[in-house]
């Protein structure tokens, strides 16, 4: 019987562990919580993984507040991962407006809490930014710079349609992701989320009476029809695509030459979800990048659910 579990980590490598502090790291207090600064670099060589600095435990701890599918959401995990940032994940329902509206006045995610400051932020990027500059939170400047690759660009617009038509019925498909699991949340994502070739104003409508949107009824019915399709054509577009990308990725560490860097943040964060189809298949570089880094971030791929 296949299990429905998130991959494990317990066979990641010692590159992606935390580094214990030795006596030439200074222990410094912040606010009654105990950090060591240590010297990290991006790489030793241009192909070496990232060295991972110690863990951060602050006496409270920062708080994401997230759905698991979400890409912009992943990007903060990931980014809190690498840094070694211990942190509490909040996974909001799908429905669920009240929370995000009390939190930062609409829905929206991801949202980071700096309990200790009463500090409320959104926008994944201005999330990572603060993270990154904030001593508190290791050593500032780990995450090198984007570097604007247009290749890479291309290569997700080019995608967008056809994963689209075959994440989104998985996301629900499952039953299994956190914002999923009862279906107010599944038919709230239903319905907001249009399946290609439909556009969003004729999915969602705008709510006049000229224009109110695509039935319920007709959007669930959509959605049972895509998970019921052969699926072979798509994936082998899928599959020729996921080569292409493989000659772009310059490592197995890091996708752009120089070294882990935001890049890296915004792409594997959304390769994730394309764990969740059953039959992708991956290049042998291309899955090495992406297990090395789920295992430094310690987000969790959906290859156990995939469907």
């Amino acid at each position: 019987m296949k299990l429905f579990i998130f991959s494990s980590f317990l066979t990641a490598t010692s590159a992606f562990m935390a580094c214990a502090p030795t006596k030439t790291q200074n222990a410094i207090n912040f606010n009654g919580s105990h950090k060591f600064y240590t010297t990290l670099a991006a790489s030793a060589t241009e192909t070496s993984p990232f060295t991972q600095g110690v863990r951060i435990i602050r006496d409270e701890l920062p708080i994401v507040y997230v759905y698991d599918h979400c890409p912009f959401c992943v990007r903060v995990r990931l980014a809190l991962g690498i840094k070694n940032v211990k942190h509490n994940v909040h996974f909001l329902q799908n429905d669920d407006i009240s929370t995000p509206t009390k939190l930062i006045g609409k829905k929206i995610a991801p949202i980071f809490a700096i309990p200790e400051d009463d500090f409320v932020m959104g926008e994944s990027l201005d999330i990572i930014a603060k993270v990154d500059s904030d001593e508190r939170f290791g050593t500032t400047g780990q995450l090198l710079p984007a570097t604007a690759r247009k290749d890479i660009k291309s290569w997700q617009k080019s995608v967008q349609t056809l994963l689209r038509t075959l994440q989104r019925p998985r996301y629900v498909a499952t039953g299994l992701l956190p914002e999923f699991q009862q279906i107010d949340g599944r038919h709230a994502f239903i319905k907001n989320h249009q399946l290609p070739p439909y556009e969003k104003p004729e999915w969602k409508g705008d709510g006049t009476d000229e224009n109110p949107g695509m039935p319920m009824d007709e959007k669930l019915t959509l959605y049972a029809e895509a998970m019921s399709k052969d699926p072979a054509p798509l994936l082998e577009d899928l599959n020729a695509k996921l080569i292409e990308l493989d000659d772009m990725v310059f490592s197995e560490h890091y996708c752009s030459e120089g070294g882990l860097s935001m890049d890296d943040i915004d792409l594997w964060s959304r390769l994730r979800s394309v764990t969740i189809i059953n039959g992708a298949q991956w290049p042998t570089k291309l899955r090495a990048y992406m297990d090395n880094l789920s295992a430094l971030g310690d987000v969790p791929m959906y290859d156990q659910m995939g469907l």
